[in-house]
């Protein structure tokens, strides 16, 4: 994904704010319906998607490429700001206002970078079977807030329930290791 050689240290309590970068607990055990909420949970990372559509905006400018790739989706929308569809439609006026690629393609009429969201729209049990018909080894992915410090998913928090919802619901086992 990014150039080779090209190291990126994140110290998870430098900005705090999040129980997934402070000493804040995770939520757990609590029902899939009790996740929707009208707030911003306590799990959002400040600006975690920008500084992602950041370097990965910047690396698209050196590169020459024309579309950056976001894996937001539907039950991202609730409660993450930077998830919803206003945010990245936001987010692609702001690159190509802001990168010499996207002057210099409106100058010629045109849009420099666009930003996709196939899974916007997706619940999490049909991007679990379309990853399962392209061949995704989801033994190599993880979802979970707070796994053990062997890197087994706790099974418990926000993510790994939805995540462990949307493989039963695509009637598929997830392959992931949990506490």
């Amino acid at each position: 994904m990014f150039p080779h050689g090209t190291r990126f240290f994140f110290r998870t309590r430098v900005f705090g704010g999040s129980a997934l970068t402070a000493d804040i607990a995770v939520p757990k055990d609590r029902p899939v319906d009790a996740m929707s909420h009208d707030g911003v949970p306590i799990t959002y990372v400040p600006a975690r998607n920008t500084v992602f559509l950041a370097y990965a905006t910047a690396l698209a400018e050196v590169s020459g490429a024309r579309d950056v790739f976001i894996g937001v989706n539907i039950l991202d929308w609730s409660g993450y700001p930077d998830c919803r569809p206003e945010y990245v439609a936001a987010f692609e006026r702001m690159a190509n206002l802001a990168t010499r690629a996207g002057v210099e393609a409106a100058a010629r009429g045109e849009t420099a970078l666009s930003i996709r969201t196939p899974l916007i729209d997706m619940t999490k049990a049909e991007i679990v079977r379309l990853g399962l018909s392209l061949g995704v080894d989801y033994g190599d992915t993880t979802s979970c807030y707070d796994p053990t410090p062997d890197g087994a998913a706790c099974g418990h928090c926000d993510a790994c329930q939805l995540r462990l919802k949307g493989f039963a619901e695509a009637g598929a086992t997830d392959p992931i290791r949990y506490a």
